[in-house]
């Protein structure tokens, strides 16, 4: 998930509207949205690979987003994936800020991270990356790529912007949600971050949708949380070439499936 953007509590009858692109390798083998057999609470996608996810709820409430933190070009390998962090939480019932807690004691053991998790009380962010102890959320429209929550990357302060104007005209479906996740178009080159990777590779990944034969967007994800624990959840998928392959649309009501 390269580009996330969220409402925290701006609404009181809809306290958290998400909006997220998952950007990947297409190599890589993933399962569509769906409820985990394994572990039936949890409706996310799913990395084939590892097991873990990059962004799923539950009918209590519990919501997790990781993303990883670009350094260089040839990452080193950790020992445990990121997709754990969010799988993790989204299975147990550890309250938010003892669960970062819990992650912060092993962050060394991942690659480079930054995760949001919460329920329908409080959202919380730790970075590996970062020299702060994890933080609880404040109220507001906040957004993470491929750095620290709220860097204002090009696409993360656009989309953040979009959000908020979408909102302030009282919209907030999921289809408004997918179409600011569309944008295909180029960050100009004076606004790009250096992350080590060079600038040719900087502005091909810049949009908030990446098209590229070997890694771009591979999914779209919209949620929509109501103060009463109504959600709807959409997933719209697509190839390399950016295509619309599929979508998955699911609802839950007053915290149940």
């Amino acid at each position: 998930m390269c580009i996330a953007v969220f409402a925290w509590k701006i609404r009181p009858d809809y306290p958290l509207v998400f909006a997220g692109n998952r950007d990947e390798l297409h190599a890589r083998p993933a399962a569509a949205a769906g409820y985990w057999k394994d572990a039936p609470q949890v409706l996310a996608g799913r990395d084939l690979t590892a097991g873990g996810t990059w962004l799923g709820v539950t009918a209590a409430g519990r919501f997790a987003v990781v993303t990883n933190y670009r350094e260089g070009l040839n990452p080193k390998k950790m020992p445990r994936s990121r997709g754990e962090l969010t799988a993790d939480f989204l299975r147990g019932a550890t309250p938010p800020p003892d669960y970062l807690a819990g992650v912060q004691r092993r962050a060394h053991e991942y690659a480079p991270f930054s995760l949001v998790v919460g329920d329908a009380e409080a959202l919380w962010y730790f970075s590996n990356r970062d020299t702060h102890a994890p933080l609880e959320i404040p109220p507001g429209i906040h957004g993470l790529s491929n750095h620290l929550l709220d860097t204002p990357w090009p696409k993360v302060t656009l989309s953040k912007l979009r959000l908020q104007a979408l909102l302030a005209r009282g919209t907030r479906t999921a289809d408004q949600l997918e179409e600011l996740l569309a944008d295909r178009t180029e960050a100009p080159a004076n606004e790009l971050p250096d992350t080590g990777i060079g600038a040719e590779r900087e502005r091909r990944i810049s949009p908030v949708f990446v098209v590229n034969p070997v890694y771009g967007t591979r999914c779209s994800t919209a949620i929509v949380r109501a103060r009463n624990g109504e959600l709807q959840f959409v997933e719209r998928r697509f190839d390399a070439t950016g295509a619309f392959q599929g979508n998955s649309n699911f609802h839950l009501a007053g915290g149940r499936a």
